[in-house]
This record gives C-alpha cells, structure tokens and sequence, in this order.
C-alpha cells in the first residue's frame, strides 16, 4: 500500500522493482498480494494496456484507521492500553513521540502538529 500511496498508481511490475531495491521477493507474491487488497476493496484496478493499474481504493489515514483497529481487536480483544504499554517497554516510542501524544491527549479532537510541521 505504501508504494500505492506514494506513487498515486502503479502496476504490478511497478511495485515489484520497487520492492525488489531492498529485498527479494517473487513476482508471484506481489500479484497476488494486490490481487487479495483490492479484493479486500483496498485497490482499483483498470486495464492499461497488456497490465492492470492499481490505484488507492480509500484514503491513506481511513485505510491506516481501520487496520489499527482490526488488529488491535483481533490481538488485544479491543483495547488498545496493551499495545501501547509494549511500544514504551520494548522502547520502539521516542521521547518526542511521548510528547507529541501527550499534546494529543490534552487537546481531545483537534489536530495537534509536530515539532517543525504547520498545522493544517
């Protein structure tokens, strides 16, 4: 998805070169790996040509959203106090992360931004 995201479309073939600069990894895999998210109504796809066009079926944040909340239900039965306890243990959050979350909780809904980042 991320190289979906960052590109706006792309085939295949597109995402395979991509991926194969920094790992190996089989045709095969990424077709049908495209294949399951736009079944999953991920992705589009439109015909170009001899290959199939993929493209972002939903925004970047709702698909983030929903991922985030399926496997938060599905490994830590719906809360996500667990998960976040891990992150602090095993140190995988930084202190500005701490931070930036902190203004996040003060703030309730509105959109707090980072440091060095304009608000939108």
């Amino acid at each position: 998805m991320r190289i979906i995201w960052e590109r706006g479309e792309a085939t295949v073939r597109d995402v395979y070169e991509d991926l194969l600069r920094r790992r190996r990894i089989a045709y095969t895999t990424v077709m049908t790996t495209m294949k399951t998210l736009e079944q999953k109504g991920y992705l589009k796809s439109s015909q170009q040509d001899r290959a199939f066009l993929y493209r972002p079926a939903r925004p970047k944040a709702k698909v983030i959203k929903d991922m985030v909340r399926q496997f938060i239900d599905r490994v830590f039965e719906g809360s996500a106090q667990p998960l976040l306890v891990h992150l602090l243990r095993e140190r995988h959050i930084s202190e500005s992360d701490i931070d930036y979350i902190d203004r996040v909780v003060k703030q309730g809904n509105s959109k707090p931004t980072r440091k060095g980042e304009k608000s939108s």
